[in-house]
């Protein structure tokens, strides 16, 4: 009797074993391997205009973890100060970890992974950052802060 109702709506939208359920799983680690990208990417930005704005002074180097390359679109590393060189490897590490699927937004998460030190000075990052980005006219960045 079970297996009169294999073919059938409600049948059909569970997961069999053996069946071919390739093809969405990896339509699934390609859209979050591209959100991963993304998020990599405007953690990049927003740390780079903080720095560059709020820590002129400070002595930049080149910006580069070993086994986390810089997300496509960035030709050249960023030159941040130690502090923030530290933050942004930290903030890799942890979105490139992060365990949930699909990835809410940090301030809408759960978990909360970081440290309250380092959710504190992300926080400040974000919210100088994305001001000056939506006031240069960067509305992509409008949109990644929002949803």
């Amino acid at each position: 009797m079970r297996h009169e109702h294999r073919g059938s709506r409600s049948g059909s939208l569970r997961a069999r074993p053996g069946g071919d359920h390739g093809t969405e799983s990896a339509r699934r680690s390609k859209a979050a391997e591209r959100k991963l990208q993304r998020d990599l990417k405007v953690l990049v930005s927003f740390v780079t205009l903080y720095c560059r704005g709020l820590h002129r002074d400070a002595e930049k180097l080149p910006f580069a973890l070993d086994r986390y390359p810089l997300p496509p679109g960035n030709t050249r590393p960023p030159r941040l100060c130690a502090e923030c060189r530290k933050l942004l490897a930290h903030a890799i590490v942890k979105r490139t970890h992060c365990p949930l699927d699909p990835k809410p937004a940090c301030k809408k998460c759960p978990v909360h992974c970081y440290s309250p030190a380092y959710r504190a000075k992300m926080r400040e990052v974000m919210r100088y950052s994305g001001r000056k980005l939506v006031l240069s006219g960067r509305l992509d960045y409008l949109w990644h802060l929002l949803f």
